[in-house]
């Protein structure tokens, strides 16, 4: 019977509105039961007091109020917090909790597994199962907000930079974007969201139509179509001519700045010829460059030096690029993507 329920969490308010004028209802209701689940955090629909009881239990026969399980919780010495959690499959995934000087952010998973393949990343070592429905991804944000409010803080700020590659599954994503970001639910500010894409072209083109003011990363990483075909199997559909052209017409829509993620590896990607690359290939966009030391996962790729990484970020900054060097979170407790759930499965082989 469950299997024919919906998700209550995979509902937008207008998808909730559109429900209850089907049902001959104001479609107030949609509201009031929007704050009832972002709010109230009701584990039950018979804990809604403001909703005639009839209607309640229509609600009970249509929607489900799943949970996320929690299987492991690793807290580093940053208090960087990941947290592996099992879908209603059985599937695992990981979400991190991240604390800033301007708030808490959650990293959330968008997928189960990755088809994106890039060689120095855990994620991509197992092959995508399945998306995530726009619920799983609501939950993520859902039961880490719930372990901040035991200590009277809220999660502020969301990265859909998890496992897996946010456009390659899109719609759900923008259903995510746009419940976490409703007024009358947990209201994230657009602003405070960021989503991360290795540099699905089209899905760039679709981006910008919308009306959303969300922040857009491109996990970019190697300069020259050389080193980015090599490591990155995507830039061999979309290479970076095709994305830097994308990204233009992102901003000339939008007027958002772009954050472009560049790993650092070492004798591969940080050199001072990478670094001119760099900015030739950036220098006309409004863009900053976040460079993010490495996480180690199987020792065929190693982390820059610190000396190493700082001639590169001082070339970029001589260069006026905007750059900073990422805070490193969690580093003793696998915060990398897919880390955590790649050594629990192979634990449990």
């Amino acid at each position: 019977m469950n299997e024919l329920k919906k998700d209550a969490y995979s509902y937008s308010r207008k998808k909730f509105e559109e429900y209850f004028l089907e049902k001959n209802q104001a479609k107030f209701r949609a509201t009031q039961l929007f704050e009832a689940l972002y709010r109230g955090r009701i584990s039950e629909f018979t804990q809604i007091n403001n909703i005639k009881k009839e209607i309640i239990g229509e609600l009970e026969e249509e929607f489900t109020l799943p949970k996320l399980k929690m299987v492991i919780k690793n807290v580093a010495s940053d208090g960087t917090t990941k947290f592996l959690f099992a879908l209603k499959d059985g599937a695992l995934i990981e979400t991190v909790l991240m604390c800033h000087e301007y708030g808490y952010s959650v990293c959330v998973t968008s997928q189960v597994g990755c088809n994106m393949g890039c060689a120095f990343c855990a994620s991509g070592t197992i092959k995508r199962i399945r998306n995530l429905e726009p619920s799983e991804m609501v939950l993520q944000v859902l039961e880490i907000d719930n372990y901040l409010r035991l200590e009277e803080k809220r999660v502020s700020h969301v990265v859909i930079m998890g496992i897996g590659e946010p456009f390659d599954n899109y719609e759900n994503v923008v259903e995510f974007i746009k419940i976490i970001n409703d007024a009358r639910g947990l209201e994230i500010g657009a602003r405070h969201i960021t989503v991360s894409t290795c540099g699905i072209v089209p899905k760039i083109y679709e981006f910008a139509e919308l009306d959303l003011q969300v922040n857009l990363a491109v996990s970019l990483h190697f300069a020259n179509d050389q080193k980015r075909n090599e490591y990155m199997k995507i830039n061999k559909k979309y290479n970076l001519e095709s994305l830097i052209s994308a990204l233009k017409v992102y901003y000339a829509k939008t007027n958002r700045r772009i954050t472009f993620e560049y790993i650092l590896l070492k004798g591969i990607n940080d050199s001072l010829d990478d670094a001119k690359e760099l900015v030739n290939l950036v220098r006309d966009l409004n863009c900053y460059v976040n460079l993010i030391p490495y996480n180690e996962t199987d020792g065929k790729f190693m982390r820059t030096d610190e000396k190493t990484r700082n001639q590169f970020f001082d070339y970029l900054i001589k260069n006026r690029i905007n750059a900073i060097v990422r805070k490193e979170h969690g580093h003793d407790i696998d915060a990398a993507c897919g880390q955590l759930r790649v050594k629990t499965m192979k634990e449990n082989e």
